[in-house]
């Protein structure tokens, strides 16, 4: 039995697909399938169940592959261990993000710190919160920076920042006019929204309290994929969407005069470093918040925690 033998099933157990494992790993499909088929001899049991498609794991597979986790993640920390002891700074760094912070966060500190420490590799992974929990727990990551609270099981969260939410209104909206807004001024018939999937969607309907406001029949309905899509509908038409503050670092002048805030207490997004319970590389990970804190704004650093929209 070897490591590698491990990786690759597990990998499979991740992909349930033979091909995409081999890929995954950087092998051929032959090479990966022969090392499977060496440990399911030594270990005298199928691991895998290949009538099926997708292929899934016998029994027996299930609690071999729940051990093989456990094996890899102890390997890690003794290359964790002995990286402390040698005061060295590498390797490689899983972390994941969510598609509302990535475009805003990662260009603040991610060349700054590939600059700073030459010797680690940073791999990101843009995904929907749901998805890099699963990851998170499977040590397929080894960190995230999504939005909480979450009060997810075996998940630890550190805050990093609090991120105010703007209103972004068109100039031909009678909210214009106004210095601050009320969340219940807010035409729920005139909100850009983003599409399901995004946790920001279900902070924008909670805050306006869409569940409570009807909205009429349209004749367009529209959900948008991305903060910059919103936007460009406000600027064209008679509309309102809702920012967090990031989204609008690199606005124009003409753009600045199109937000309004909320009347306080602000409305925020808790922003947070997130780990499963056993997660391994520690340093790696708190220089990763230390390069974070280092670099987003000052304005944002200064946000408290007032009224922290829930998810």
């Amino acid at each position: 039995m070897t490591f590698t033998q491990l990786e690759y099933i597990l990998a499979i157990d991740t992909h349930r697909h033979f091909a995409k494992a081999a890929e995954a790993c950087f092998v051929t499909q032959p090479t990966l399938s022969m090392q499977v088929s060496k440990l399911e001899k030594t270990l005298g049991v199928k691991i895998f169940d290949r009538s099926h498609t997708p292929v899934v794991p016998t029994e027996a597979g299930k609690q071999i592959l729940e051990q093989a986790k456990k094996i890899l993640l102890e390997k890690s920390r003794v290359k964790e261990i002995i990286s402390l002891k040698k005061g060295l700074l590498e390797g490689e760094l899983r972390i994941g993000i969510i598609p509302t912070l990535a475009p805003y966060l990662l260009p603040l500190f991610v060349n700054q710190f590939l600059r700073k420490y030459p010797k680690v590799k940073l791999v990101v992974y843009e995904k929907t919160t749901e998805t890099l929990i699963d990851a998170l727990r499977d040590s397929s990551l080894d960190a995230g920076i999504l939005v909480t609270p979450l009060n997810e099981r075996g998940i630890q969260t550190e805050v990093l920042f609090y991120e105010e939410l703007l209103v972004y209104v068109s100039e031909n909206n009678g909210l214009y006019k106004k210095s601050y807004v009320l969340a219940k001024e807010i035409d729920p018939n005139k909100l850009w929204l983003l599409e399901e999937g995004h946790c920001f969607r279900s902070q924008t309907i909670n805050l306006c309290e869409l569940f409570k406001a009807s909205r009429r029949i349209s004749h367009f309905d529209y959900e948008a994929g991305s903060f910059e899509t919103l936007r460009r509908m406000v600027e064209l038409n008679d509309g309102i969407t809702i920012l967090p503050e990031l989204a609008t670092q690199d606005f124009s002048k003409r753009q600045q005069e199109l937000i309004r805030r909320f009347r306080k207490p602000s409305p925020m997004r808790e922003v947070s470093l997130v780990v499963s319970r056993d997660f391994v590389k520690e340093r790696l990970v708190r220089i990763l918040r230390e390069e974070i804190m280092n670099h987003i704004p000052e304005k944002v650093k200064k946000n408290k925690e007032a009224y922290i929209v829930p998810l």
